[in-house]
């Protein structure tokens, strides 16, 4: 057991913790409010948060039981169920109130058992298995990003904190997936990031390379390879035909290619 929570949990909880100061008060009709993310209601954002966070609890502590998950999700989605309707059935239509108390017991439960696990330890996932690290890093970033849809729909701005660091990790790992997964060879070099975090530091990631770059506001780099944003929405400086490519097309997510919303599509909500 570690004296200390691994930093990545610590990170989940906290992120965890700031979407739930954003929906607590939220009346039901609120919740039923729909997002500029594919017309998702913020209901039907917190039911697919709070399934994939079980998902990956049990690919820690139960592996048959995350299997047997796994198996049910993809035998609804093959029968023409969309994710959304196949969460909302899997819990019951939990909604309101009480999802997101539900919800919110659960990451608190969660995140001390990944933060005192071996973070090299493999786990069970969709895809490939990844380390426990890993496993946590990507429900930080699957949270972060589908929190900004809500976030956007209440018109509010997000106050963000250098825990984002793990997603622009997480973005640059990626940039040969968001090639392959489009069916393209990905170019080298990859871009040089300068990226200035919400504390006012600058990260300096990869090569520096005055020919393919990107600069500018960390959050908004996180934004483009989560597809929260259209790069044309950000004031990044993208520079070379790689990186100009390259957020043209961003995914760190798995699963098929997706196209990044167009531009103008999501934003904050004024009035």
């Amino acid at each position: 057991m570690h004296d200390q929570m691994m930093q990545q949990a610590q990170d989940f909880l906290d992120e965890s913790e700031a979407i739930y100061a954003l929906v607590s008060d939220l009346s039901d009709a609120r919740m039923e409010q729909e997002t500029g993310f594919k017309s998702w209601t913020i209901n039907a954002i917190l039911r697919h948060l709070h399934i994939w966070n079980m998902a990956a609890y049990w690919s820690l502590t139960e592996p048959e039981r995350f299997h047997a998950f796994f198996r049910e999700a993809m035998g609804g989605m093959k029968g023409q169920t969309s994710m959304r309707f196949f969460e909302s059935d899997y819990l019951g239509g939990l909604s309101g109130a009480e999802l997101v108390k539900t919800w919110r017991d659960f990451y608190q439960k969660m995140a001390p058992e990944f933060g005192a696990a071996d973070p090299s330890m493999r786990v069970e996932w969709a895809g490939p298995s990844m380390s426990v690290r890993s496993s946590i890093t990507a429900r930080l970033m699957e949270n972060w990003s589908h929190a900004q849809a809500i976030y956007d729909v209440l018109g509010l701005s997000r106050e963000n904190t250098d825990r984002i660091r793990n997603i622009v990790m997480i973005g640059l790992n990626t940039y040969g997936w968001t090639f392959k997964v489009n069916g393209e060879e990905a170019p080298e070099p990859v871009p040089f990031l300068k990226l200035t975090t919400p504390s006012g530091a600058v990260w300096e990631l990869g090569d520096d390379n005055t020919a393919e770059r990107i600069e500018g506001l960390a959050e908004e780099f996180c934004q483009v390879v989560t597809q929260t944003r259209n790069i044309a929405d950000t004031g990044l400086h993208v520079t070379g035909p790689n990186a100009t490519r390259w957020m043209e097309i961003a995914q760190c997510f798995a699963g098929g290619a997706e196209k990044p919303p167009a531009p103008g599509t999501r934003s904050i909500k004024s009035g």
